[in-house]
């Protein structure tokens, strides 16, 4: 049958540079954010930092039409109360640039050969993984979110979990080891665990060796080779000296909370004076005009969409506090189900620009210093028709196995009736789910002579 031509006429969602660049600088922490300032302060000619004599006056000059916008007050935006951790932090060392494994990641995909459309879905597959580098969402929500079918997704999903570290944005472990073996395909290793994979992980080894008829010492060589995996792709790239700077402080305020960016301490920026006079002066070459005229639109973008980063996180916190009233009013075993979406639709804004606001970001609370991702937790319905969050029963579970005799640990059935005791009703694979998740093995291998 001959191949038929068609012409398809769509539209599509494109976002513009300012766009672009407000969700570059929204990802950034604190630290990366100061780097990202000097570096185009070095590159602009037209941006200039703000003298310190000079800052009280621009602070006073703002536009308040902007600030209108939102619930937010001057002190809220731009108060210096926050300088103290930048400013000790620089006493103490020198804070070297970092990129972040999310960062790394994104930037390895100009080596992917992908367009546009595929190269912003991979995007969002990487801001969706999480700490320990798994894909947090079903495909099936980021194929929905680009109104595409679920193997329309799985192409870019597989270029994505090959970058390096291999295995990452995988939905499973079974899947992130598999990865990592897929060039060893004929290995004892491989067949383990793609075919024995659930021998493999409640250590039947007599099993999987009668199985694959091999040797006792062949078997526990590729079970050694499996051993030096990653299993945590993620985790290897954080550095666990890493000193976090918080990005807001959360503080209690009589009946409400004030929220402070913790940028204090970061270049204020302006548009050069003295190219302002020689525009206005009018005496400049159509070269040299249309060069400032350039470097002026994205002096001026740069400093709106820092502006935007402040307004944005102040607006992604005090909605998680409005979410979570429980925690913030001291109760830490307790957090309400919340997804990204809920915060999204609050503050009307894409469920990607709250991802990129509070992957990586962290807020100074009374109660510590919390990554934001923290505040959210998925919900689980229990077995009387209740609906609550998992934190609730992950920590609940917690408590269970940390007090249990370590030299008779608890099987999972013993762990679903001492929940039940507590008010939690739930099945037992959904409490073998919750314990694997939390890094806790079976009772067996949690016993200590």
């Amino acid at each position: 049958m001959p191949t038929t031509l068609k012409q398809i006429q769509s539209q599509k969602q494109k976002l513009a540079p300012r766009q672009v660049l407000q969700a570059r600088l929204l990802q950034l922490n604190t630290v990366n954010l100061e780097q990202a300032i000097i570096k185009e302060l070095e590159q602009n000619p037209l941006l200039e930092q703000v003298e310190p004599e000079d800052l009280q006056e621009n602070q006073d000059t703002a536009d308040e039409a902007s600030i209108d916008e939102i619930d937010v007050s001057i002190e809220d935006m731009y108060s210096d109360e926050s300088t103290y951790y930048l400013s000790e932090q620089k006493k103490d060392m020198p804070l070297p640039e970092r990129h972040t494994l999310l960062e790394n990641l994104i930037d390895q995909l100009k080596d992917l050969n992908l367009n546009e459309d595929q190269k912003e879905i991979a995007e969002e597959i990487i801001w969706n993984t999480n700490e320990r580098g798994y894909l947090d969402t079903d495909i099936i929500l980021i194929a929905d979110r680009f109104d595409l079918l679920e193997n329309e997704i799985e192409p870019i999903l597989y270029k994505v979990q090959r970058l390096e570290p291999r295995g990452i944005a995988s939905r499973n472990l079974q899947e992130c080891l598999s990865i990592q073996l897929e060039n060893e395909e004929n290995s004892l290793s491989h067949k383990i665990i793609h075919h024995y994979f659930d021998d493999f992980m409640h250590k039947r080894y007599d099993r999987i060796q009668d199985k694959l008829d091999c040797t006792k010492e062949e078997l526990h060589n590729a079970i050694d080779h499996i051993s030096h995996l990653n299993p945590n792709p993620g985790e290897g790239y954080l550095d666990k000296f890493q000193t976090v700077i918080p990005d807001v402080i959360v503080r209690e305020d009589g009946d409400d909370w004030l929220i402070t960016t913790n940028d204090g301490g970061i270049p204020e920026l302006r548009i050069s004076k003295e190219y302002q006079s020689q525009i206005e002066e009018n005496n400049l070459k159509s070269d040299a005009k249309k060069f400032i005229k350039e470097k002026m639109d994205s002096a001026n973008w740069f400093i709106e969409a820092i502006a935007q980063r402040r307004i944005t996180m102040i607006n992604v916190m005090r909605s998680i506090i409005e979410f979570q009233p429980e925690w913030f009013g001291g109760n830490m075993d307790y957090l309400r189900p919340l997804k990204l979406q809920d915060i999204a639709d609050r503050i009307n804004m894409d469920i990607s620009t709250i991802s990129r606001s509070t992957r990586g970001k962290y807020a100074d609370t009374p109660y510590g210093i919390f990554e934001l991702k923290y505040f959210f937790t998925d919900s689980i319905e229990l077995t009387d028709g209740s609906i609550l969050g998992t934190f609730v029963i992950k920590r609940a579970l917690e408590k269970i196995i940390q007090s249990e005799d370590k030299t008779k640990p608890m099987s999972d059935d013993a762990l679903v009736g001492e929940l039940i005791k507590v008010g939690y009703k739930m099945a037992r694979r959904t409490v073998a789910k919750y314990r694997d998740q939390m890094g806790y093995p079976v009772a067996r291998l949690r016993k200590e002579i």
